[in-house]
């Protein structure tokens, strides 16, 4: 379930209500009560007017079209200029009251994957406290399929990742699945949307879902959540740059 209010931006928003889960705050706890959401950036004007990399804004929204949480980029300006989409990054993820749920910390990697230096990650936080880590696996080859762990805060992988070998498509969604540690068992999907050739070529706005299963930990779900974001930076702001 969820309430409805108004933003500090004005739009209307979903109020997580959930039942309480111990340890988590309430903002976190929403997770619970969900198996998919939608993730939509938002087109910056003044980044297609001027060329330079503003910070990213995203609205994330549940099924119904509500939307739950905000997530902000706060990144520096040359890094944005110079590093592209290999930035350092924080990403805030905001409820509709303007209250931080967790955050998302990037540090700066080159993407050469056959470079242990270079392999990407991200760390997702809440009050402090690590509830999971997303880092890149290493490969023998530089052109074998990205995976990504999905890791608790201990570091122990609970769900596999795996890129497409071509994670670019016209006309058609491009699927990231998860699996089971084994990687025998497949337990959801990110999913970059298609969203149409004239958004698709003139602007990085990029629209995403991830689902899962409805009685996974919130904190893995949150875990995916950074997975969606370091994604959208690895392959989709790298192609909208370059176009």
């Amino acid at each position: 379930m969820a309430s409805q209010q108004k933003s500090p931006a004005g739009q209307t928003v979903a109020v997580p209500v959930a039942p309480p889960v111990d340890g988590l705050q309430a903002g976190l706890q929403y997770l619970s009560v969900v198996d998919q959401l939608l993730v939509h950036q938002q087109i910056e004007c003044a980044e297609l007017l001027s060329g330079c990399e503003f910070q990213n804004k995203y609205l994330m929204k549940n099924t119904m079209g509500q939307v739950v949480y905000y997530a902000t980029e706060d990144s520096e300006f040359c890094d944005r200029q110079c590093c592209g989409p290999s930035r350092p990054f924080l990403m805030h993820i905001n409820d509709g009251s303007g209250a931080e749920v967790f955050t998302l910390r990037r540090p700066l990697k080159c993407m050469w994957t056959c470079c242990y230096c270079c392999l990407q990650e991200i760390t997702v936080e809440a009050s402090g406290i690590m509830l999971g880590i997303v880092r890149q696996r290493h490969t023998a080859f530089p052109f074998s399929p990205l995976k990504l762990e999905i890791c608790d805060p201990q570091g122990q992988v609970q769900l596999v990742l795996k890129a497409p070998c071509c994670p670019c498509a016209c006309c058609a969604d491009v699927p990231f699945p998860y699996f089971s540690v084994d990687e025998t068992v497949q337990v959801g999907d990110i999913r970059k949307q298609w969203t149409g050739c004239a958004r698709e070529t003139f602007t990085d706005a990029d629209n995403f879902s991830v689902t899962f299963p409805m009685d996974m930990d919130p904190r893995t779900k949150a875990t995916l959540i950074g997975a969606l974001f370091l994604i959208d930076y690895m392959f989709f702001e790298y192609n909208q740059n370059n176009s």
